[in-house]
């Protein structure tokens, strides 16, 4: 299917609005009760998905059949200065101060959830590989068969979130858009940068900000994952 650059991002938005509304639908049919069971399914399934993401990139089994571990550095030191860096700026402060306008600007001033639904389905369906190799091949090669399949998988994820968290999931399809879109714009600049190496540590850090983006789901927000997103920026910048 042919289309122009971005276009793989306008389906994954698309996906996630219909998600969003299918959510929305299924979630006034369930009672409050089965809403944090769904919620507590969906925690689990970051959780796992974060674990299983990082442990395949940072364990190594040998021919003997001994497990190797690899990384350790690259995650430490990641996670320290990006951290560092993302409380100076206050990432995470941002994304909530936006997520304030977006809700009066909605007229949902009541949803006590709102800000909790768009910022954890922003981190959720933002960070990892899917999103930044998809939008580079987007724009440079034409294929939008990483997106295609990043849409299906997001719009499941924001109909389970939607229906537990509510309507502010739904605009993380404005975070999606801005994120996906800006690499896409500056793809010809990013994809030299893009090595292997670049991507596996890519993968690896943000299969752990996954995972701590399940842990919040969990257990509520008790760790500022938008701050630490500066740690896949030095982990991609690792070259050993």
């Amino acid at each position: 299917m042919e289309g122009f650059a971005g276009f793989g991002t306008v389906i994954n938005v698309a996906g996630i609005i219909i998600g969003g509304f299918i959510g929305l639908l299924t979630g006034r049919m369930l009672t409050k009760k089965l809403q944090e069971t769904l919620l507590m399914s969906c925690a689990v399934s970051v959780i796992f998905l974060g674990i299983a993401g990082t442990l395949s990139n940072m364990l190594k089994i040998n021919s003997d059949g001994s497990i190797e571990t690899n990384g350790t550095m690259i995650l430490i030191i990641s996670l320290t200065i990006g951290g560092l860096i993302g409380e100076i700026i206050d990432i995470d402060g941002h994304m909530e101060q936006f997520g304030k306008w977006l809700r009066a600007k909605t007229g949902n001033d009541s949803d006590s959830k709102f800000i909790e639904g768009f910022v954890t389905a922003s981190l959720t369906i933002c960070i990892g590989a899917m999103a930044i190799i998809g939008a580079i091949e987007d724009r440079l090669l034409g294929d939008f068969t990483i997106l295609y399949a990043k849409s299906v998988l997001d719009l499941i994820i924001i109909v389970v979130l939607t229906a537990s968290l509510g309507k502010g999931c739904i605009f993380s399809a404005i975070s999606v858009g801005i994120f996906q879109g800006t690499i896409t714009f500056f793809a010809g600049f990013i994809q030299p940068f893009m090595t292997d190496i670049a991507l596996k540590n890519l993968s690896f850090v943000g299969s752990t900000l996954i995972f701590c983006v399940g842990i919040n789901l969990m257990f509520g927000s008790k760790i500022r994952v938008a701050n630490l997103l500066p740690a896949i920026v030095i982990a991609s910048m690792w070259t050993n």
